[in-house]
């Protein structure tokens, strides 16, 4: 019996993340404690491995990397947000493609550059955005890098997705090599590609019609009724 106490350790984690979110502690310090726990009983080297980008990130930020993304974008005149997130988009996909899945991300790529980018070409048109606005194209610039991440790395053909399909399938009686799947997550690829690009596309007209061209703030337009009391 006591040789079964030593596997229920790995189960912590779980306790940890249950206090975690009874306490209303930070979400991704909790995750991140139980991945560390997790990652110290498997191998020593995990914690450096997740502790380390993160320290990185934390330090470029604190120097200014968001405001020199911002400031670095504002020049380009003919930026907009939908065709900073379209050049992403296809850079996300054909990366993903090739097995470089890690060159972008959410806490790497997405909150340091490419929506403070997005930000800083939307305010050289419009002026200062409300929050709204802001919370608006930091969805869309995770979702960019959602969808090109996703259906790039299809294509890959040494991705685990595309093995475990080809498992899958020959388990089934039915022999697809996992190139072929491969093949065929190209037109998926490119068909996602057309798609969200005309998804950000729009997103460039509904803003040009919230904002129309003239300076935002977060106070709400006085009616043309009461501006002459």
């Amino acid at each position: 019996m006591t040789s079964d106490i030593p596997h229920l350790w790995p189960l912590i984690g779980v306790a940890v993340i249950i206090a975690g979110f009874i306490l209303r502690f930070n979400p991704m310090l909790v995750v991140i404690v139980t991945a560390i726990g997790t990652g110290f009983i498997k191998t020593r080297n995990l914690p450096l491995i997740i502790l380390l980008p993160l320290a990185v990130i934390g330090l470029l930020e604190r120097h200014g990397l968001r405001q020199h993304a911002q400031n670095w974008i504002s020049r380009i005149k003919s930026a907009t947000a939908g065709r900073l997130l379209i050049v992403y988009l296809a850079a996300r996909e054909l990366t993903a493609a090739v097995g470089l899945t890690s060159l972008g991300g959410h806490p790497q790529m997405v909150r340091p550059l490419l929506a403070p980018m997005a930000e800083g070409a939307t305010e050289t048109r419009y002026g200062k955005l409300p929050d709204r606005i802001r919370h608006k194209l930091r969805a869309y610039a995770a979702a960019t890098d959602n969808v090109g991440l996703f259906f790039g790395e299809d294509i890959f053909v040494a991705f685990g997705a595309i093995v475990l399909m080809s498992t899958f399938l020959h388990e089934a009686g039915i022999d697809v090599e996992p190139l072929h799947i491969a093949l065929w997550g190209i037109p998926t690829a490119i068909a996602a590609f057309i798609i969200h690009a005309w998804r950000l596309r729009r997103l460039d007209q509904s803003l040009a019609r919230e904002l129309g061209g003239a300076p935002a703030s977060d106070a709400p337009a006085v009616p043309a009724t009461q501006e002459g009391r």
